[in-house]
């Protein structure tokens, strides 16, 4: 049996699934950088510099996904994603529910 595979479709599915987890390595970075500037750990040029970095990769993603026709797509899967954090973190801070849960 021939398997038929959609060449756009495939590639478009490839570059959401990249662009979504270079958003979410993004909203990492920013998290990071909020600490370390609650924290007094960066100069004003350093934050200006994260700050300017930080935009410019922002500018670049929502044009990948404009420019691709991927915006929905990307939404989709990082709230996936987020559920599965979600997920994980529960299971790691709330273990003897889950073993209950897994129990049933």
């Amino acid at each position: 049996m021939a398997i038929t595979v959609d060449e756009k479709s495939l590639k478009q599915g490839v570059l959401s699934l990249v662009v979504t987890l270079v958003e979410v390595i993004q909203e990492a970075l920013e998290r990071q950088a909020l600490r370390r500037m609650n924290g007094g750990d960066l100069t004003g040029e350093e934050l200006e510099r994260l700050g300017d970095a930080l935009l410019e990769l922002d500018e670049a993603i929502e044009e990948i996904k404009s420019d691709h026709g991927i915006t929905d797509s990307v939404a989709d899967l990082h709230r996936g994603l987020d559920e599965v954090v979600d997920d994980v973190v529960d299971k790691l801070v709330n273990p003897a529910r889950w073993a209950e849960e897994a129990r049933r």
